[in-house]
């Protein structure tokens, strides 16, 4: 007969089951949505087979079939990227028709623009210093791309072109927008009917029209309603119609954010003694831009890619000048590829640098780090 003893002592002489490894487990975690069922395998192996063929059609027109040397003749009889092209025009494809010896002021000021902004996105670095090193940035800034002081050569906002503006107009744009489209979603929100009205007709009206009429309008039409002798420059119509613009579709985005907040939130800052903007500034802005930052992301890079649209008024942004290099008649026919995917890959880093930075910052307030 088989005792308790027995069966412990047979289970002791069994091999024992080795568990296994964290490399293993993660192998088999990573591979099992990717090859766990006949279907998913398909889809798996069909969309390696896609990459395969795009990293390969694009390593051969870059790399194999590149011309690399010589000039437009060259290009011409060639199959692949033209590389003289980018050396010939990659210059007036960024600054555009900027002064040609005065490029390093504004490449220096877009450099310390975008180092502000590096700072900036660094949760240690949000404090009010911040505010100095945005002022320093900015006057320094002003101060390169215009000049007239310090022994810069004066540069008239008619030459301002290329990708510093594109960046300029957007940049300016969400920085000013912002503010006001919080204005106006509180303002959206109030208990006060007449201050809701005009906010509401202000957001619908905006919205309702495309971001062409009202360049358009700020471009053509003000100047008419304008005293006789007084002219506002165009680069600076042109900003305050993407400022109005982006302040609407900013409020809407904010908006959202302040419906979601739950009730007893505005209950709890009554019953702390909060009056309304304590209330606002301390509990309940502070959750509802966090709700909003995957919309509000969105319309940043949707407007950082809109900025296009201002060629339509003569302004020269970063695509026109791509277009234009194209019109010179030594490449034309010639490199039509190679200016468009210039223009992609910087549209490219621009806009997957604002969306990593809002995931960044989603996992943040998730885990309640802010």
């Amino acid at each position: 007969m088989t005792t308790a003893t027995d069966i412990a002592e047979a289970q002791l002489k069994m091999p024992a089951q080795r568990e296994p490894s964290v490399e293993r487990r993660l192998l088999h975690r990573t591979l099992k949505p990717l090859f766990g069922t006949p279907v998913n395998a398909i889809v798996t192996l069909a969309c390696l087979w896609i990459l395969w063929l795009a990293a390969k059609g694009a390593y051969g027109w870059l790399v194999t079939r590149a011309v690399t040397e010589g000039g437009a003749q060259a290009c011409k009889v060639g199959h692949g990227a033209c590389w003289p092209y980018y050396e010939a025009k990659l210059r007036f494809m960024i600054f555009g028709v900027y002064p040609y010896d005065e490029h390093w002021r504004v490449a220096l000021a877009m450099i310390l623009f975008l180092g502000a902004i590096g700072i900036t996105m660094i949760p240690r670095f949000w404090n009010r210093n911040l505010l100095v090193l945005w002022s320093m940035t900015i006057v320094a800034a002003a101060i390169l791309i215009w000049g007239g002081v310090f022994g810069l050569s004066y540069v008239p906002t008619t030459q301002w072109s290329g990708l510093p503006l594109s960046f300029l107009l957007s940049a300016v744009g969400l920085a000013f927008g912002f503010p006001l489209g919080v204005i106006l979603a509180l303002a959206r929100s109030s208990k006060l009917p007449a201050i809701r009205v005009i906010a509401i007709v202000f957001i619908e009206v905006i919205r309702g029209v495309p971001l062409i009429s009202i360049l358009f309008m700020a471009s053509v039409m003000l100047p008419l309603f304008m005293p006789s002798g007084i002219t506002v420059d165009k680069l600076l119509r042109a900003q305050i119609a993407i400022v109005i613009f982006a302040a609407a579709y900013i409020a809407e985005a904010v908006r959202g954010g302040l419906q979601a907040i739950p009730r007893g939130q505005h209950e709890a800052s009554s019953a702390m003694s909060l009056h309304y903007w304590q209330a606002m500034r301390l509990v309940v802005l502070p959750q509802a831009l966090k709700i909003a930052i995957p919309p509000l992301v969105n319309i940043s890079i949707g407007f950082f890619q809109d900025t296009t649209l201002v060629t339509i008024i003569g302004l020269l942004d970063f695509l026109s000048t791509v277009r234009t290099a194209m019109t010179d008649p030594n490449w034309v026919g010639i490199a039509v590829m190679e200016g468009y995917v210039f223009a992609a890959v910087v549209f490219l880093v621009f806009s997957y640098g604002m969306g990593a930075f809002s995931r960044f910052l989603e996992r943040r307030m998730r885990l309640g780090l802010d």
